[in-house]
């Protein structure tokens, strides 16, 4: 008898557990850099997959941890930080108030069957649009497919508020940002809030 594969088969990584000693460890280990903002080419286009897993990619999660932490953010993606890399990093709670701690070379949301695209349309913010924040609907459950930092499959997962930075995130590899989502009139709001705002975490000008 055949059996349907549901995202209960999946072998999803395990990144609650002693998710704050890894994520102090990379912090302790890092770096904070300013952070780039919109306008930024870098924040504009697709950036380049991670084919080298090696200590130079652990140098920049480390920094990019730090640099999260720094702007007090709960995603961060490499572009984000000035680097044209496919990884993110997360230190971010789920709808059960687990956190979640971990990195993702070369991510890609996996498309969720019409049942389990539930959307929440809770307020969304990004530190690249500091000081700015709008509703955004977005499906209240995720599925992210990547590598680790050795290059090894992965395969993440997660609810509420951890799985719009799991699609936030995913996003700013592929050159948007969430303001993008939004309409014409609501993204004149957003960078109306960014631009009466005073950024609470080193920024990047833009030329």
């Amino acid at each position: 008898m055949s059996q349907q594969h549901t995202e209960q088969d999946l072998d999803f990584v395990d990144d609650a557990t002693d998710a704050e000693a890894r994520e102090s460890a990379h912090r302790e280990r890092g770096t904070a850099r300013p952070i780039t903002v919109v306008g930024n080419p870098v924040l504009h286009r697709e950036c380049k997959d991670v084919t080298e897993f090696d200590d130079a990619l652990i140098a920049l999660v480390d920094d990019m941890f730090a640099s999260q932490r720094a702007a007090e953010g709960v995603g961060l993606a490499a572009n984000q930080i000035g680097v044209d890399l496919k990884v993110f990093v997360y230190d971010c709670g789920d709808d059960e108030d687990v956190r979640h701690v971990g990195a993702v070379c070369n991510p890609v949301l996996v498309e969720l069957p019409a049942d389990r695209r539930h959307l929440d349309d809770s307020n969304e913010g990004c530190l690249s649009v500091p000081g700015a924040y709008m509703e955004l609907a977005r499906p209240d459950y995720a599925i992210v497919r990547g590598q680790d930092l050795q290059g090894n499959p992965i395969t993440v997962q997660g609810t509420g508020y951890f799985a719009r930075c799991l699609q936030h995130e995913t996003d700013h590899l592929y050159g948007r940002l969430y303001i993008d989502r939004l309409s014409k009139r609501e993204r004149k709001d957003v960078m109306r809030q960014m631009a009466e705002a005073t950024p609470k975490f080193e920024t990047v000008p833009n030329d």
